[in-house]
């Protein structure tokens, strides 16, 4: 039986200045802020830094500037999973929206291989991803017809509205947890 993964809620505020105070369950505290690029600047209250770049097939590459990499990959419902599926952040908006966690919760108990995020990529691989990003905030179609790699929320999705711009994550990337 497979280990259902460590849930980490949290909550954004958008401060006056423009950046976003992302707020833990476990007590940490981040500070967001988005660069024309679309990636994210963060630094959180033990010390930390580094930056979110959003890449295609709805992972998520954080670079610590210690050196460090790890990739989360989004599953809807303002749910990222890190770690191999040890953990998945979990934005409160969406937590709280009727029924999303019933619909979501199905699938946090046993997260299969296409919900796992991957834990390396080569550089090629990252820019393949990365163009496959642009061309969906293109909205380029795949070969399937579709918009981009993972363009749609997904059927009965939960909007969770994204505290810089007010959009929702239809366009995942906007709260890439």
């Amino acid at each position: 039986m497979a280990k259902r993964p460590r849930e980490i809620v949290y909550t954004d505020e958008l401060l006056a200045d423009g950046t976003v105070h992302r707020r833990y369950d476990e007590g940490r505290s981040e500070w967001r802020t988005r660069a024309p690029d679309g990636s994210v600047r963060w630094r959180d209250d033990r010390g930390r830094s580094g930056t979110d770049e959003p890449l295609g097939d709805r992972l998520v590459k954080r670079t610590h500037d210690d050196g460090g990499v790890e990739y989360g990959r989004d599953i809807g419902y303002g749910r990222t999973v890190w770690d191999g599926g040890a953990r998945v952040t979990v934005n409160r908006a969406a937590a709280t929206a009727p029924g999303a966690r019933l619909r979501a919760g199905r699938g946090l108990g046993a997260l299969g291989p296409g919900l796992l995020p991957p834990t390396r990529l080569t550089p090629e691989e990252e820019e393949r991803l990365r163009a496959a990003y642009r061309a969906e905030q293109r909205g380029e179609r795949g070969e399937r017809g579709e918009r981009g790699e993972g363009g749609d929320a997904g059927v009965g999705a939960v909007l969770v509205v994204d505290a810089w711009t007010g959009t929702s994550d239809a366009d995942w990337s906007e709260d890439f947890g």
